[in-house]
């Protein structure tokens, strides 16, 4: 009896993250809407949505326009009931993104702020978020919480941060940082966060790999909502794989590692859209070091796509701005793939800017829903 009990709990649970879930997703909708798309009941549907409102989490919008019959009242999720943050820290900057329940994004910036493994680091950190805030006019009840992306390895389960060579920092527990803050934490892979930006608010929530190419370079496997981590946090250091042997020294201080043949630095130490802009109006050096780069591109995402059968995103910053250019890699990786399949699997990332903090501040939103 009380296993069953418990049972039926979980699934009114299920169901009501479902519909809020679908409310965050889809805007202004109606209980008949709902209904449809999730394949529940229109009483259970609406008692749900009930129970929503009462909670301050949805609000009656009106009605809908009608098809025919009776017009249905207009549902959508409420303004007033939370905003999440999405924190990236890098070497050199900090990304700030706000949003809401629906995951649209309210205010973004990136501010140049050098990484130290210090207190007043955070401390400053914390300053430049309260800054943000106030400028957003966010009430600080309203925000529930911060996601806080890292480039390295997150242990979750140890609640730490494992490894970042880049950073220079090794086991920096999450409290050391967290308690800087006055929101809940939630820690994150950078190239985990980019995939779960890309694939959270996907119509299709498909598995694929991301492949994020900014100063270093990561990878992560998302798969129908979630992310998969591996045994020990490290599901997609392809920064770290091995395309060269013997081959140039990656800062992790091997040889021949993707990151040495894939970073955004190996590319300009400039800003990367003039790099493409020159690349564009025909720059014979701009496009001798395209060439080189793609071509060690190829190697690694058709090596991913062998083991993985999945589709290859690119993101971080060169997948946030080659455009037109993803043509060359999927060309490159055509010509390499034994199956012929022309490179269509290989696309550019749909978040172009701001990814790594989107995704963490996404990630805080649906840890709300799971417990809404």
């Amino acid at each position: 009896m009380d296993k069953k009990k418990i049972t039926n709990m979980e699934v009114k649970r299920k169901n009501r993250n479902d519909v809020f879930r679908y409310l965050c997703k889809n805007g202004m909708v109606s209980n008949p809407d709902i209904s449809y798309a999730l394949k529940l009941s229109l009483p259970t549907t609406t008692q749900i949505t009930k129970e929503l409102i009462e909670k301050g989490l949805v609000e009656e919008k009106g009605e809908l326009q009608s098809t025919g019959g009776r017009r249905a009242k207009a549902l959508a999720v409420s303004e007033d009931a939370g905003k999440a943050v999405g924190l990236d820290i890098t070497k050199n900057h900090i990304s700030l993104v706000l949003t809401q329940l629906t995951g649209k994004i309210l205010k973004y910036e990136r501010i140049f702020l050098p990484y130290a493994p210090e207190g007043y680091y955070y401390q400053e950190v914390d300053q430049k978020l309260e800054s943000f805030l106030d400028g957003c006019g966010c009430g600080r009840k309203g925000v529930l919480g911060i996601g806080i992306s890292f480039p390295g390895i997150i242990d979750l389960k140890e609640e730490m941060v494992a490894d970042s060579h880049i950073l220079g920092v090794k086991c920096l527990p999450f409290s050391q940082v967290s308690r800087f803050f006055a929101y809940p934490c939630y820690f994150l892979n950078d190239a985990n966060a980019g995939a779960y930006a890309e694939g959270i608010q996907s119509d299709r929530m498909e598995r694929f790999f991301y492949l994020s190419l900014s100063n270093t370079v990561g990878g992560a496997v998302y798969r129908n909502g979630g992310l998969e981590q591996g045994e020990n946090f490290r599901c997609g250091e392809v920064g770290h794989m091995t395309v060269v042997p013997d081959g140039a020294v990656c800062y992790c201080g091997k040889q021949g590692c993707l990151d040495a043949y894939g970073s955004a630095k190996c590319l300009t130490d400039g800003k990367l859209e003039d790099f493409f802009e020159r690349l564009r109006q025909g720059d014979d050096k701009a496009a001798g070091l395209w060439d080189k780069y793609t071509s060690y591109l190829a190697i690694a995402v058709n090596n991913i796509h062998m083991v993985l059968d999945c589709d290859i995103v690119l993101g971080g910053y060169v997948g946030s701005c080659m455009g037109e250019f993803i043509q060359d890699v999927r060309d490159k990786v055509s010509e390499r793939n034994t199956f012929a399949e022309g490179g269509s699997f290989v696309r550019a990332c749909s978040h172009k800017t701001g990814a790594a903090a989107l995704g963490a501040s996404l990630k805080i939103i649906e840890l709300f829903i799971e417990q809404v």
